[in-house]
């Protein structure tokens, strides 16, 4: 028998769709699971954009006032999409009312604002999934168990890079992004925070950090009214970028290895150029998300010179098995959403966490604070996660 779960999504730019989509996905991809998403309510203070929402995908309802959502018993799980300052008002009160979140990294603004959530969370019960998708790539849990298992040797070190161009045009409006009050720690809670997750997730805790930070277009243009995604606004008022384009980190992990993270949103010429190489005594692996499904692989005993392989990921990785029938067929990034839908519910009907959960948030953004204070301070910082 399959039960019905009212969900409802709060906050309705690029990311809100994609979790809508993730949740019409799921019977398609995951027959078997207990629960079939109902969509009950989309709310989004951008005046019509709920409304053509709920026209479009399919909602029962649509609202400007989130806090609608966190009074309506038909709800039982809520997806968080709305802008970075408002995760932890928002994450708070949605899991003091009961309700399962499936909340978009970074889960505030501080390390602070995510354990105030992850607190909620285990206080009331429920089950709270991040949006880290990158760890979902079949490839990705392929290295991870190729590090586990040893099959790489005792692991030395590990380079993580997250370059992207989202913000290199200097017209590129001055939105909320780019505030410090309301954006948060700027290109580390964007993208550096799925870094500091990749590499905690292959390699385990980080125990201290050392980084650099900059901003390099320190001004841009105030829009004239409501934009959306990354548009520009030419001509407008100037304004000060708060927070920061660039972060580069050494880090020094429990086990005992290094590691290099970068992360830059003003990179030219670079269009989501995510991926890491992970080091050990006997061998690699590679990954480059824009050829998510393939993994790098060097075994063996030559050391000097030895091959890399290129292994087009199958049915037997992660969950690629619910998507394609033969390796080397493409899975893509709205995929990875699925996975994370699939296993946000799968915790709901289970009760016990499957998937990035709110404790892997918090130790993510304790690495970003710490990356944040060593860049004030120029020093050496350990990673408090609580």
């Amino acid at each position: 028998m399959v039960d019905a779960l009212g969900v409802a999504v709060v906050g309705f730019g690029w990311m809100g769709r994609v979790h809508t989509r993730a949740y019409a996905r799921l019977p398609h991809h995951y027959p078997g699971l207990p629960l079939r998403p109902r969509l009950v309510t989309v709310a989004e203070e951008v005046p019509g954009r709920a409304e053509e929402a709920a026209g479009r995908f399919g909602f029962a309802r649509a609202t400007r006032d989130w806090r609608e959502v966190a009074a309506d018993a038909r709800v039982q799980a809520v997806s968080i999409t709305a802008p970075t300052f408002l995760h932890r008002e928002i994450g708070v009160a949605m899991a003091e009312a009961g309700k399962h979140i499936w909340i978009e990294k970074p889960v505030g603004l501080t390390g602070e604002d995510t354990r105030a959530v992850a607190d909620a969370v285990a206080r009331s019960g429920v089950q709270g999934a991040v949006g880290f998708n990158y760890r979902n790539a079949p490839a990705v849990e392929a290295a991870r168990e190729l590090v586990v298992s040893g099959g790489i040797g005792t692991v030395t070190h590990v380079r993580i890079r997250l370059f992207s161009d989202y913000a290199a045009h200097p017209e590129t409006a001055l939105t909320w992004r780019y505030e410090r009050e309301r954006g948060g720690s700027g290109v580390l809670g964007d993208l550096a925070s799925h870094g500091a997750d990749l590499a905690r997730f292959l390699l385990g805790d980080i125990a201290s950090v050392t980084a650099d930070t900059a901003v390099f277009v320190p001004e841009r243009a105030r829009p004239a009214g409501v934009t959306a995604g990354h548009a520009r606004a030419p001509g407008g008022e100037p304004g000060r970028v708060e927070n920061e384009d660039y972060a580069g980190c050494l880090l020094r992990f429990a086990s005992g290895a290094r590691g290099v993270l970068e992360a830059c949103r003003v990179s030219v010429g670079e269009q989501n150029n995510y991926g890491f190489e992970v080091h050990g005594t006997r061998g690699a692996a590679f990954w480059d998300f824009r050829r998510m499904n393939e993994l790098g692989v060097s075994r063996g005993t030559a050391y000097q010179d030895q091959p890399v392989s290129t292994v087009h990921v199958g049915p037997g990785a992660g969950e690629y098995a619910a998507f394609q029938p033969g390796a080397a067929n493409a899975m893509g990034f709205d995929d990875l959403k699925v996975i994370e839908a699939y296993r946000f519910l799968r915790s709901v009907a289970e009760g016990a966490p499957y998937g990035a959960t709110l404790r892997d948030a918090v130790c993510s953004a304790a690495v970003l604070d710490a990356m944040a204070r060593s860049a004030r301070s120029g020093s050496w910082v350990d990673v408090d996660a609580g």
